[in-house]
């Protein structure tokens, strides 16, 4: 199958967006809308979260979603759950094939368990969460379990889970449909203590619009 540049796979897009390393994003993507990450460079780590955009108690479920499709991982003709067992996003195409839903977000708590306490005062994926998430008056306690877009985590045979060099291409993305009006919020993973970016992270690039089928 030919995968679309933007310019033919969209009839309409609504935002088009340079996301710079580091930072976070949030959004609403409408019932029908598509989604589509773009990792510019390769090997950038995105954390994502999805709430109901009417009802942000409703929100991702890593497990539900888990359980639905009986693998580990999500790639395409995955849906993503919520904690209602209602479906906010459906993966509609695919370049990188994996992405995890496991590890979690990194935090600068984390980092200090990991790496060491001279890495506290790092900026980490939790951080820019909460940043998004208190603009639509919600707090720590609404942040659960993300998605880990084009992050390279394999599960080895004890069970423990490893982060490993990104798997996708310069360009490479995941388009995600919305089947209900969803607020999704991403960190472009700022982490360096790990390969899960390249030891550098980089741009992504975000679009939301009407794919040309649609």
């Amino acid at each position: 199958m030919t995968l679309l540049p933007v310019e033919q796979a969209f009839s309409k897009i609504d935002l088009d967006q340079v996301i710079p390393a580091r930072r976070p994003w949030s959004g609403i993507v409408r019932k029908g809308q598509v989604l589509r990450i773009i990792d510019l460079e390769s090997q950038q780590a995105v954390d994502a979260l999805f709430y109901n955009a009417h009802a942000y108690h409703e929100r991702y479920s890593a497990q539900d979603t888990l359980v639905s499709q009986g693998a580990a991982y999500i790639d395409k003709g995955a849906k993503l759950y919520s904690n209602e067992g209602n479906v906010l996003m459906s993966v509609v195409e695919d370049t990188c094939g994996r992405h995890d839903t496991l590890a979690g977000a990194c935090s600068c708590e984390s980092n200090t368990v990991r790496f060491g306490h001279e890495t506290k005062y790092m900026h980490a994926c939790r951080e820019n969460f909460l940043l998004e998430v208190e603009k639509y008056g919600m707090s720590k306690r609404d942040i659960v379990n993300n998605v880990n877009f084009f992050m390279n985590v394999p599960i080895l045979q004890n069970g423990a889970l490893v982060i490993d060099d990104g798997l996708s291409d310069p360009g490479g993305f995941i388009d995600l449909r919305a089947e209900m009006d969803t607020l999704v919020v991403l960190s472009n993973c700022p982490q360096v203590n790990n390969p899960c970016n390249g030891f550098t992270p980089t741009p992504i690039r975000v679009i939301i619009g009407d794919y040309v089928s649609a």
